[in-house]
């Protein structure tokens, strides 16, 4: 994640979607590891929030990231949503260099949707570098967390169809279970340890898809 991409309309789907699937499980927490990489003064992060059709309130929220350019605007969404789940920045706005460092400290006895934000998203077949996570991540997250979690990590549109994509990161995935959702050039995959809980994601994707121009993987 950069700070130039506060606000845009990938922020407007990943705000709105990931409220409504913590306020949907009612866990207590969304757990958000940003991964921050520097700017780069590229036109990406420039476009509108209101080419994703989120809420309102989720749209006022993605105007007032990009006016802020403030990570701690982000505490604010479950207040602005009226839902009563907390935010945890995870390293705050620390930059993503050491890995076994960074995805450390996060055992917690609470169930959680642990949002992964990198630039990218999924390593690719032959490299990896700050702007992924790696599979080797996810079944370490997964190992520090309890069962019922969620693993919701960002997926930057790649050189083929998100179908194809998603076919290709579930035979990649070392543990659990999993399910995505995708809009426009973005994609969010969800992996659990639990089969109960990988369900009930699905369910509420469906509900999200049948409200919103999204489409669900399975």
């Amino acid at each position: 994640m950069k700070l130039q991409y506060l606000g845009d309309s990938k922020d407007s789907f990943k705000w709105d979607y990931h409220d409504f699937l913590t306020s949907s499980l009612n866990y207590p927490l969304l757990n958000i590891a940003l991964m921050m990489t520097p700017d780069d003064g590229g036109n990406d992060g420039k476009s509108h929030p209101t080419l994703f059709p989120a809420r309102d309130e989720v749209i006022d929220f993605c105007h007032d990231l990009r006016a802020s350019r403030s990570l701690e605007t982000i505490n604010s969404l479950p207040a602005r949503t009226g839902n009563s789940y907390r935010i945890k920045l995870h390293n705050s706005g620390e930059h993503f260099r050491n890995r076994q460092v960074y995805f450390s400290n996060l055992k917690n006895a609470e169930n959680q949707v642990l949002l992964l934000d990198p630039d990218n998203g999924f390593e690719p077949e032959k490299s990896r570098n700050e702007k992924h996570v790696s599979y080797g991540d996810i079944s370490g997250i997964l190992g520090q967390l309890p069962k019922q979690s969620i693993v919701s990590v960002f997926q930057h549109h790649r050189r083929k169809s998100f179908p194809d994509d998603y076919a290709q990161i579930k035979k990649r995935i070392e543990l659990g279970f999993s399910t995505a959702i995708y809009w426009h050039s973005l994609m969010f995959v969800q992996i659990t340890t639990s089969t109960t809980a990988i369900d009930k994601v699905l369910r509420i994707n469906k509900l999200y898809a049948a409200a919103n121009p999204v489409r669900v993987l399975a």
